[in-house]
């Protein structure tokens, strides 16, 4: 229920020009209020005023689209284009005044980027574009004498590719006098050579740095990895993402005779010296025995693994069972190997070390058969805490499925389910795993026939809280769905700089 303060803060925004002439007489108090009421009703003049004329110390983004007590919507789920160019023209606008005292620390992280866009204008401003505007502004201002004498602290979440990174950089430039002066909190890095990655990381404060996540088209080896995490140290990083074949070898590196990889025993240590690191994600990447050689010199228990399709062997299936890690984790995605063929005994193990505090669970293409399910719903039985669970890409039949569904209807926390298309609905003798065009062939309405028997199994439970889907090309990702003519862009210079090589060959070979 909304307070009676802010209603009052929504009538006062629902009139531009009044809320604008009436700021100055407004209590400091009741500024966060008419920010939210702004953004909400999608008052972008208001917003922008309400910014240029701040007067606390600091402006927290999350916190203040967040629940609160004045009014329990959450907003932070609204990446609102309007609101948020106001946003930031508002914080040029308040350091292009001499304000002396106020603003130190511009937050402006805690935005969740979501598939539909629920403000009136029903545009949004993702993560690719926040960072451009900001970058831009940036840039705008340090030609602009500084003049509160003491630049305003942003922090915020990046995204560079190659369409935004010039201006990135050049809003980055350490030594140049600015009123505005970004710390980088988290940075996702896409279609950049491994030289600019390298090179932004420099310039964006890897001593702050919480979260990197490099992914897809940075074309990174064993030897640029090792690299980068030897010259660029990172104290605080919590969180890394690297992209496929990241621990692939250099081409210009030589197996030692008793088959160790120092390589890899050099980036170990290198996170290894990386105190709070809990989330590591390396899928597509060949780690077939390398598991203890890379996790054991970390000195934190992590929460989050994705060794989806890392070729794992019994070796690294054993150390993950035994290992300290196993009982802290939380998100756990194993994807791509043949779990209970081939480990059973080290994979339920691990399960059990991790009962306690797992959350997602993802075990998507991994052979997982009829005969298997009386086995898999023992191990996820401890499993209280699993919120999330997905199996996308496992031959199981609707007689599997309604069987495990019955037990999974049982843990009290669970929230969603991803469950694969039955096989009854594919050709018999349909192979597995699928590519994408035999997995979109397949009987629909058998499939909404199986669906909703699914879903009654559910609600028989009294379970209508889980959701249940089968997201057959993946889950909305906003990062890819902004950047993705870009990505296009570069995927076909990439193919046609391959043909090129190949040519080349071809007539040197002539």
């Amino acid at each position: 229920m909304r307070s009676l303060r802010f209603i009052s803060a929504e009538a006062l925004v629902s009139h531009p020009q009044v809320a604008r002439q009436s700021l100055d007489s407004v209590a400091h108090d009741l500024y966060p209020l008419l920010f939210k009421a702004s953004y909400l009703l999608e008052q972008a003049e208001v917003t922008r005023a309400v910014l240029g004329r701040w007067p606390l110390g600091e402006f927290r983004l999350g916190a203040l689209l967040g629940p609160s007590a004045d009014h329990p919507r959450d907003l932070r789920d609204g990446a609102c284009r309007a609101c948020l160019e106001a946003l930031v023209r508002g914080l040029a606008d308040h350091v292009r005044q001499d304000r002396r005292g106020r603003l130190r620390v511009a937050d402006l992280t805690g935005l969740r980027d979501a598939q539909v866009q629920r403000c009136p204008c029903g545009s949004a401003l993702g993560r690719w574009g926040r960072t451009r505007l900001l970058a831009r502004t940036c840039c705008e201002l340090q030609a602009q004498p500084l003049a509160g004498g003491r630049p305003v602290e942003v922090l915020a979440d990046l995204f560079v590719t190659e369409g935004n990174f010039e201006e990135v950089v050049q809003a980055l430039r350490p030594g140049v006098p600015a009123p505005l002066r970004v710390r980088c909190l988290s940075l996702r890095a896409d279609s950049l050579s491994p030289d600019r990655l390298l090179h932004v990381l420099r310039l964006a404060g890897p001593g702050t740095l919480r979260k990197l996540e490099v992914v897809h088209n940075v074309r990174l080896h064993a030897g640029h990895v090792q690299e980068l995490l030897a010259q660029v140290r990172f104290p605080r990083l919590a969180s890394l993402t690297l992209p496929t074949k990241a621990f692939d070898a250099p081409p210009s590196c030589v197996s030692t005779p008793d088959g160790r990889d120092p390589l890899l025993a050099s980036i170990a240590r290198e996170l290894g010296k990386m105190t709070q690191l809990t989330e590591l994600s390396v899928a597509f990447s060949t780690l077939t025995g390398k598991i203890p050689t890379l996790l054991g010199p970390l000195q934190t228990p992590l929460r989050v693994l994705d060794l989806a399709n890392c070729a794992l062997n019994h070796a690294d299936m054993a150390f993950l069972a035994d290992c300290a890690h196993a009982a802290h984790l939380e998100v756990l995605d194993l994807s791509g190997h043949n779990l209970v063929s081939l480990y059973p005994s080290t994979f339920f193990r691990l399960l059990g070390q991790a009962a306690r505090t797992l959350r997602i669970l993802v075990l998507e293409e991994c052979g997982i058969i009829d005969s298997h399910v009386g086995m898999l719903i023992l191990g996820l039985g401890p499993c209280h805490r699993l919120h999330q669970l997905k199996l996308l890409g496992n031959p199981l039949s609707a007689r599997a499925l309604r069987r495990l569904f019955g037990a999974l209807s049982e843990l009290p926390e669970l929230r969603c389910i991803e469950f694969p298309v039955p096989k009854d609905c594919y050709p018999e003798g349909a192979a597995y795993p699928q590519d994408e065009l035999a997995m979109s062939k397949f009987d629909q309405q058998k499939y909404d026939e199986i669906a909703e028997e699914l879903r009654a199994v559910l609600l028989r439970a009294d379970r209508e809280d889980i959701q249940v889907s089968t997201p057959l090309f993946g889950s909305f990702d906003p990062d890819i769905h902004e950047t993705s003519n870009e990505l296009g862009a570069f995927l076909l210079q990439a193919f046609r700089t391959a043909l090129e090589n190949f040519s080349r060959a071809l007539n040197q070979v002539e």
